[in-house]
């Protein structure tokens, strides 16, 4: 089942997709959404994110192959920063870095979990059935930001910038996370294509694991991390995020605000 959000004359709402239409639904998506009875195409709605995170959180050097080829070790526990709600987009969206920013700007494609229930320390057998479904990431960073001051690793600036926080264009139930496979393109060119079982913490422990440090609740989106592949974006260039079974994430790279092709 796929659940999008979206607009229409103004106003936000949220249903399932159904081929090319968008049957509506009321009430709270995580508690027993009811259909409203309305229907509406999809060329005829606006998509929007399809939920509004109280967190996203990423995760860095959680694929087996990446960390080989960095030759980066297996971390103990997952490694994660916060993207704030300002960074939020979804496909269709220009990505633009921040004013006055002249490094590089990449892409990583990557699976987001996204929490259905509210959870606190839960057991590794119980945290699948805290996870709503998932969805696709753009987790769009200012590379060249991180470590550009030797005292203090920038992942949040570098992370957090308006627009780096893509995702959608809907979340998808049902699903075995452990039979997906991202895909990234840049300019049709394939520069991504890797298992989500290749990651070091599955879906289930990544959700065990952090809520041991915070509460989670429904909406929380958290982006499992990326593997190899991740590239630098020119101005003008598309990039494209795919999950068979999701969706599929397509967005303009526009240069830094204010520029001019």
């Amino acid at each position: 089942m796929l659940w999008i959000r979206f607009e229409r004359s103004g106003t936000i709402g949220f249903g399932q997709l159904q081929g090319e239409l968008v049957v509506e639904h009321g009430g709270d998506l995580f508690a027993g959404p009811v259909a409203t009875g309305r229907t509406w195409r999809l060329d005829g709605v606006r998509l929007r994110p399809p939920c509004v995170p109280g967190k996203f959180i990423g995760l860095w050097n959680n694929f087996r192959a990446s960390a080989a080829k960095q030759n980066l070790a297996l971390p103990a526990e997952p490694l994660y920063f916060i993207k704030p709600s300002t960074s939020f987009a979804t496909t269709g969206e220009a990505i633009r870095a921040p004013a006055g920013y002249d490094g590089k700007v990449v892409f990583e494609g990557e699976l987001g979990v996204v929490i259905g229930r509210r959870g606190r320390d839960i057991a590794p057998e119980h945290a699948a059935a805290h996870i709503f479904g998932y969805t696709v990431v753009n987790d769009v960073t200012a590379i060249d930001v991180i470590h550009r001051d030797a005292s203090f690793a920038q992942w949040t600036r570098a992370k957090g910038c308006d627009g780096f926080g893509v995702f959608g264009p809907a979340i998808a139930t049902g699903l075995d996370p452990q039979t997906l496979v991202v895909r990234a393109r840049l300019e049709g060119r394939e520069r991504q294509n890797y298992p989500v079982s290749d990651a070091i913490f599955s879906p289930a422990e990544v959700v065990a694991r952090i809520s041991r440090d915070m509460t989670l609740e429904p909406g929380d989106l958290i982006a499992i991390g990326t593997s190899l592949g991740v590239a630098p974006m020119r101005a003008g260039m598309t990039i494209e995020v795919e999950i068979e079974g999701i969706g599929k994430l397509v967005n303009r790279y526009e240069g830094v605000q204010g520029d001019k092709e």
